[in-house]
């Protein structure tokens, strides 16, 4: 399509990452203050690593699976953030 080259610029992963990074940060870190509750912190940090590491890793299906393993692990982090906040 028309925007299929932005989608496929390693840049947009960088990009991706730094807000990833950003909004986890902030919203897993006021989390964690707010009810102590660890494992929504440390599930959240280990989905950002796996997609720091999609970024050492060649274009591919490998960087696609790490990335996914990412944003899943990500997503679960903000999903018992938000259960723990909601005791």
């Amino acid at each position: 399509g028309v925007g299929g080259h932005f989608l496929f610029d390693e840049n947009i992963h960088r990009v991706g990452l730094a807000l990833a990074f950003a909004v986890a940060g902030v919203a897993i870190g006021w989390g964690l203050l707010r009810h102590g509750r660890v494992l929504p912190f440390v599930i959240a940090l280990a989905g950002l690593a796996l997609m720091a590491v999609a970024l050492l890793v060649p274009h591919g299906a490998n960087e696609f699976l790490l990335t996914l393993a990412g944003v899943v692990l990500v997503s679960l982090g903000h999903f018992l953030n938000l259960r723990a906040a909601a005791r």
